[in-house]
């Protein structure tokens, strides 16, 4: 069992962004039980790793077995998505209490919170999982396309991840009833085989050069989240039918889609895909000044972490274009 040549530092930088993003970042894991309970703190992160990390790494290297694309990639974390929040700790059918809210009574029916599962299976596939995988690949260009994992590799990190969803299921409260785990395993299978199928161009960015500037691929990133955050103040009003409040996040992430996927390019693109980036955290830098001052006290100096790793990333990007063109100019 042994990683790849020159995988080392992708697979631990795809390990620590993956479950950093959408905890620290979110206030989910507060950032000051560093400094009150450490102890606890690192037990969350051997949790937190241990779940999103290997997770993104299977999806990472089955997308890449598979020879597949994006497509693929949301899907399988459309399905991560569900088996953590669905069917490790039970939010999709929590009736009250955090983290669900206001939403394990806005949109619950037949035991479901059906506004919140939709909002956090799109949220976990594009913040969880394709988000840290897009990171890394501008991080290390040169593994992006490459396997990382040998098959004893992949059988661990399977066996881990496997592991903590079921020790999860087995003390987490509020279990789905038998018909509700089924159904929702079901559908975690429909999105995996799907992913299996689908051809590897279906989300494939528009051929060319990037078009249009860099804020616009920015704030077409950030329509997700920000229709979460509309629904998520919308929904104590009950003013809006939930079914409408899900067709609403449905749309406007399918349209962020679309215009990011129009934009983006497919070659000479590091810095479209890097606005994208950009564009997909500054949502969650705006949340976190929510936080700071309502809940999650503290929570910007991980803000403030993830905006200088952004510029490094991005003085990085712009060195390695500059030693591109060099070479090319050198050769002819």
């Amino acid at each position: 069992m042994r990683l790849k040549v020159g995988s080392r530092k992708p697979v631990l930088a795809l390990l620590l962004l993956a479950p950093t993003i959408p905890e620290l970042l979110t206030g989910s894991t507060p950032i000051t039980m560093l400094l009150l309970s450490p102890l606890k703190f690192l037990l969350q992160m051997v949790y937190i790793v241990s779940l999103y990390g290997t997770g993104a790494l299977l999806i990472r290297e089955a997308t890449i077995r598979w020879n597949k694309g994006w497509g693929t990639t949301l899907l399988l974390g459309a399905a991560y998505g569900i088996m953590e929040e669905g069917i490790a700790v039970h939010t999709f059918f929590e009736p009250y209490g955090n983290p669900v809210g206001i939403f394990g009574t806005y949109g619950r029916a037949f035991g479901v919170n059906w506004v919140w599962a939709v909002g956090l299976t799109i949220f976990h596939s594009v913040y969880s999982i394709s988000l840290p995988i897009l990171l890394v690949g501008l991080l290390f260009p040169e593994a992006s396309r490459k396997q990382w994992l040998d098959r004893g590799l992949i059988g661990i990190a399977m066996a881990v991840y496997l592991g903590f969803i079921i020790m999860f299921y087995s003390f987490a409260p509020y279990k789905p009833d038998t018909f509700n785990l089924m159904l929702f395993l079901g559908i975690v299978v429909l999105f995996v085989v799907t992913a299996y199928l689908v051809p590897k161009d279906i989300l494939k960015p528009s051929t060319g050069r990037p078009k249009g500037k860099a804020a616009v691929l920015s704030i077409s990133a950030a329509l997700f989240f920000a229709s979460w955050v509309a629904v998520g103040l919308a929904a104590p009003q009950n003013s809006i039918p939930p079914v409408v409040s899900i067709v609403f996040i449905i749309a406007v992430s399918l349209i962020s889609a679309r215009l990011i996927l129009s934009r983006v390019g497919d070659h000479e693109n590091e810095m479209s895909k890097l606005a994208v980036v950009a564009g997909l955290m500054s949502a969650l830098f705006l949340w976190d000044i929510l936080m700071e001052f309502t809940a999650v006290p503290g929570i910007l100096f991980v803000t403030v972490a993830f905006i200088y790793f952004l510029w490094r990333l991005r003085n990085s990007l712009v060195l390695r274009s500059v030693v591109t063109r060099s070479i090319d100019l050198q050769v002819l």
